[in-house]
């Protein structure tokens, strides 16, 4: 819209407009074009009263104005089940949940269960309110999309992005992770070898856990990236691993052989489960705590059956 900034200009067409017409010597009030222009004025002082960073700053508050309640709590519910499935804490989960909400003007009641997710959104005066239950997100653990959905929460909190924006934020995060996973493969099996070192292992030793560790955790993401049970996975990834570990001591390679049979597998000890399990006890959600630490448990337990199978099969004295 063009408008005139001209006071002079201004006083004069805020006049009575009057056109003379042709056929008749009379004037006649032309108030639409009055009404037209009155109101493009008015917008004009008030434009010039206020700051650009001013305007700014109501575009940007008004952005997402009590946006669906529906809305917010389906992106809620996915949005907790993909950061519980991720590796989140309970309580972590909490918090950006309710940051999220407060944001949009909502309050949120949370339920976590050790498979299911129960959000419920309500409006800030209460009189309307909206329910829904998901299960969690049965995905390895990432770190990076864990990270990036609490970026996302605070991207909201701080109303830099609206609902729609979030939601194709939320969706590029879930679907695109950009991790390189060779380099991933890479610093995994280094950190491996590293632990090889720290309990007593010599070179050779550290050599052979490097090799174990890549194949076991390239077969990992292999496996898991076909949807295999986890279960299954860790058996088959340990038992590899074992086998190779084992290396040292069928040919007398190195001075450690055992340490390095026993390091070769550690990339599966389920340490982050381990660790939510103690850290939702803190925070009291027991159910949660309990269910990681048997799932922890589990994993361990399937560890341990891929590592025997193969000191079996290897022939290395425990049998």
């Amino acid at each position: 819209m063009f408008l005139l900034r001209n006071e002079g200009a201004y006083r004069h067409m805020r006049l009575n407009y009057k056109v003379k017409t042709a056929k008749k010597n009379k004037f006649y009030s032309a108030r639409f074009h009055y009404l037209h222009i009155s109101v493009n004025f008015s917008y004009l002082l008030m434009t010039e009263t206020l700051s650009d960073s001013s305007i700014d700053e109501i575009i940007s508050e008004g952005r997402d104005v009590a946006p669906d309640l529906r809305e917010v709590c389906l992106f809620l519910t996915d949005y907790s089940a993909w950061l519980l499935g991720c590796g989140a804490t309970c309580v972590r989960l909490e918090k950006n949940v309710t940051r999220i909400a407060q944001a949009f003007g909502k309050t949120v009641d949370i339920t976590i269960m050790p498979r299911h997710v129960h959000i419920s959104v309500r409006d800030i005066d209460r009189t309307d309110f909206v329910t829904s239950v998901a299960t969690i997100r049965n995905t390895p653990i990432s770190f990076n999309i864990n990270t990036r959905l609490s970026e996302l929460s605070w991207a909201i909190a701080e109303h830099r992005i609206s609902l729609a924006e979030a939601q194709r934020e939320f969706r590029k995060i879930v679907t695109s992770d950009n991790q390189n996973k060779w380099l991933v493969l890479l610093l995994v099996s280094l950190a491996n070898a590293s632990f090889c070192r720290l309990f007593g292992g010599d070179a050779i030793a550290m050599a052979i856990v490097f090799i174990a560790t890549m194949a076991g955790y390239w077969l990992k993401t292999q496996m898991l990236g076909k949807g295999i049970d986890l279960r299954v996975t860790v058996i088959v990834c340990s038992f590899v691993s074992a086998v190779l570990g084992a290396t040292d001591t069928l040919f007398s390679l190195g001075e450690t052989p055992a340490i390095a049979l026993g390091t070769s597998v550690l990339y599966l000890v389920p340490g982050i489960p381990l660790l939510n399990s103690f850290s939702d006890m803190l925070y009291r959600y027991y159910i949660c705590s309990m269910s990681r630490f048997f799932d922890a448990l589990v994993i361990t337990g399937c560890l341990s059956i891929g590592l025997c199978s193969a000191m079996f099969l290897m022939n290395t004295g425990m049998f």
